[in-house]
């Protein structure tokens, strides 16, 4: 028999194998007619069980497995899994259920791509379209070539299911360069000046240290250490990144220290708003929607054409760029490789067109190298 009792225990423990696969735990039970009963159970289960990894393997999968086992095993446990699930359910829909992925092929992922691309912005929503703006060009790559590309290359690699020959190269849309914007110091000025309390302070951090909206305004008293000088964020993928103090760093945060119990970036209501569980009067913590809006409506106002939330980023980095090198610049950023942060290399660029347009002609020529080496050597020799 395979139930049994462990040394000191009361209820009996089952132990079996089914198919090279072992199976084994307690059953809970103190008599051995309920724990053969409950192993007999167990080993029903086991069998439905190896039987259903056996149709995962199977080479005929169907898109609707592999999709499924995609998400088992990696999509679930991403930090954007909403979002991938969204994906998946959309690719579900424009491949079929029942289709077996060696059918999907270059033929059908052009058709998924051009789909994807006519569409609206919001994965799976039919509503009037022809009033949606197409979705870029970037938004295709992620929220359906990358996905499939994914579940498929996962198929062939681990689960050891035949796949058409697809080129993924060739279905990769071209994604325009991403615009970097650097305030003038004009320019921060007038941004500064139109801001309300509260937000103004959090727009100079950004200015300053270059933090994403997410990093400024998810940024809480506990990561903050005035002792070592640095401070922590929550960046893209939930990873953290210290960042050190400067002196302005600190000083901003010696200010704003107590205001708010929780948050280190936080406004007064100016008026109550129930709808909002607002009132008059107290603080609350910066919304990083309404900082976006709130900066963008002070660039306006001042005049500050084409400026966004995340161009205070960009600025932050350019000025670092002047005064340090890029893999300075990769560490204040938080980028994981620095090919990303050579976006900002034209910052150095620029430096060197300035030195040039600032070059002008001398009034009297430079002596040759030769002759002037021979002063010197006279001058030695009467020395």
């Amino acid at each position: 028999m395979s139930v049994y009792k462990r040394p000191g225990a009361e209820t009996y423990s089952y132990d079996f194998r089914y198919r090279g696969h072992r199976f084994s735990g307690d059953t809970g039970q103190a008599q051995k007619r309920e724990a053969l009963k409950f192993e007999h159970a167990e080993k029903t289960r086991a069998k439905a069980k190896v039987a259903d990894n056996a149709k995962f393997s199977a080479q005929e999968m169907t898109w609707e497995i592999a999709m499924s086992r995609y998400w088992e095993e990696i999509g679930q446990h991403q930090v954007n899994a909403t979002t991938t699930l969204a994906c998946l359910e959309w690719l579900t829909h424009a491949i079929g259920r029942n289709r077996p992925v060696i059918e999907i092929d270059d033929n059908l992922v052009a058709a998924i791509v051009a789909k994807r691309r006519g569409e609206g912005r919001r994965v799976g929503r039919a509503k009037d379209r022809s009033k949606q703006p197409r979705v870029s060009a970037a938004t295709v790559n992620r929220t359906a070539t990358e996905p499939l590309r994914k579940v498929l290359l996962r198929a062939r690699k681990f689960w050891k299911v035949k796949t058409a020959d697809v080129d993924w190269g060739a279905h990769m849309l071209a994604e325009p360069r991403e615009r970097i914007r650097e305030a003038s110091v004009g320019e921060e000025g007038a941004v500064m000046a139109g801001l309300e309390r509260g937000y103004d302070e959090a727009v100079q951090f950004a200015f300053r240290d270059g933090c994403r909206r997410m990093e400024v305004c998810g940024l809480v008293w506990a990561r903050v250490d005035f002792f070592g000088r640095q401070y922590t964020v929550i960046g893209k993928g939930g990873k953290e990144r210290v960042i050190p103090m400067s002196r302005a760093t600190y000083e901003q945060f010696k200010r704003l220290l107590g205001q708010h119990q929780t948050f280190v970036f936080t406004f007064i209501a100016q008026k109550t708003r129930r709808e909002f569980a607002q009132v008059r009067g107290r603080r609350y913590p910066i919304k990083p929607e309404r900082l976006s809006k709130v900066l963008k409506k002070a660039a306006v106002d001042g005049s500050v054409g084409n400026f966004h939330l995340h161009d205070t980023r960009h600025t932050a980095a350019t000025r670092a760029l002047r005064k340090s090198n890029l893999k300075v610049v990769q560490e204040l950023l938080g980028h994981e490789n620095i090919a990303t942060t050579t976006k900002y290399a034209h910052a150095m660029k620029e430096d060197v067109r300035a030195a040039l347009d600032a070059v002008s002609a001398t009034k009297n020529a430079t002596q040759d190298q030769q002759d002037g080496d021979n002063v010197l050597g006279n001058k030695r020799d009467v020395e």
